[in-house]
């Protein structure tokens, strides 16, 4: 922190709003004693500093309760609603988007089909189409989002551009970070999805407050996301978790024993065909029963190399296939227990399917709080 003998009045100030946003959101609504408490200000020092923040439109004054006897102290909160958030997943068979407030509260949520052959512009399209189903929804603009952070398979570089992605053919060396700044006037993030997943497991879901978890994002596709010491892990060049790429792992092709089980009726669609063969082994059928042992047996040879390589407090299944937890949990952990010098928890993920968006989400307040709600750059005004 800086040296503030002598009297930087401004950096003192900046100090001192950093505080009371924190506070704010954090706890509030507060009262004005209660923010100078929370922030260790006096109370008169608090009344400039949130007068300050009311003029700048970070802060406002909260009604009060309807039948409030007296004259009730004065309340603020911080205007989470001054402006909006958009998390698109962007996935092999769906688009999904939610719209939250600068909190990270979700607001709206659309999901746009999309086949995976599906040529560039059409996807781009869908995504267009989810967004605005948010906005729609929620009643905003697009003029009102800040900033819009997607999550989507395949490896990213540090620019957005999407270096390899063998479920999406089109999506291979795509400018994806550029093509949507083309659609959308804010600031755009790009990160992989798996991460996301696993951003958004540590914090909303049964991850929270683990240092050091695998996610396993399994579906249609195979995916990892770390959290290594309470940070997402991208590694050196963004490609940390693609264990997928290994042969040996046995990752890639592991879906293929639910998709292709001779218990799948004919003409099934090929995205209902996992998940009818995880049905039909709940439901005690040899056949399905076989091939889930067989895909559990694929999906723990990759699993049990991050658990012996990181030694995680938990491993965590997630993804689409995490709505048979109750058929795969008990498997995967017994094979992992063969093999791991040190079991780690293995837990469901409670997020399922919305695992991605939600960590886009979480990862858009974190830039947000990055550029705004730093000591070295600080709150700014509203009005952009």
């Amino acid at each position: 922190m800086a040296d503030l003998r002598g009297g930087d009045l401004s950096r003192l100030r900046q100090l001192n709003s950093l505080s009371a946003i924190r506070a704010l959101r954090r706890a509030g609504p507060l009262t004005l004693s209660a923010l100078a408490e929370r922030t260790g200000l006096s109370r008169p020092s608090m009344k400039e500093v949130t007068d300050e923040l009311m003029s700048l439109g970070w802060v406002e004054e909260v009604p009060p309760s309807p039948g409030t006897m007296g004259r009730p102290a004065r309340r603020y909160r911080f205007r989470a609603d001054g402006g909006y958030l958009v998390g698109v997943d962007i996935g092999g068979h769906n688009i999904r988007a939610a719209l939250s407030d600068l909190d990270g509260e979700i607001l709206a949520e659309t999901r746009q089909p999309v086949l995976p052959d599906a040529p560039l512009d059409e996807r781009l399209a869908a995504i267009e189409r989810a967004v605005s189903g948010c906005l729609a929804l929620s009643r905003t603009t697009v003029a009102d989002l800040w900033s819009i952070s997607v999550g989507t398979i395949g490896v990213i570089d540090v620019e957005g551009r999407v270096i390899y992605s063998a479920a999406v053919p089109a999506w291979r060396d795509l400018d994806l970070a550029g093509k949507l700044r083309e659609m959308f006037p804010c600031q755009v993030l790009i990160e992989n999805d798996s991460r996301l997943a696993a951003m958004a497991e540590a914090r909303r879901g049964v991850a929270r407050g683990a240092r050091d978890v695998v996610f396993l994002h399994v579906g249609r596709r195979m995916g990892a996301g770390l959290i290594i010491g309470g940070k997402v892990h991208r590694g050196f060049g963004a490609a940390a978790g693609e264990i997928s790429m290994l042969p040996e792992a046995r990752w890639f092709d592991a879906p293929e024993h639910l998709n292709t089980c001779a218990c799948v009726p004919e003409g099934t669609a090929p995205e209902d065909a996992a998940g009818y063969t995880l049905a039909a082994a709940r439901n005690g059928d040899p056949v399905a029963v076989e091939a889930v042992e067989r895909y559990v047996d694929d999906l723990a040879v990759g699993t049990a190399a991050m658990v012996l390589i990181l030694d995680p407090q938990m491993v965590v299944l997630g993804g689409g296939f995490s709505r048979s937890s109750d058929v795969l949990l008990d498997r995967l952990r017994e094979r992992l227990e063969r093999v791991c010098m040190r079991m780690p928890e293995v837990r469901a993920s409670t997020l399922g399917d919305e695992c991605v968006v939600v960590g886009a989400i979480d990862y858009a307040v974190d830039h947000l709080d990055d550029q705004l709600f730093t000591p070295d750059k600080g709150p700014l005004p509203l009005t952009r």
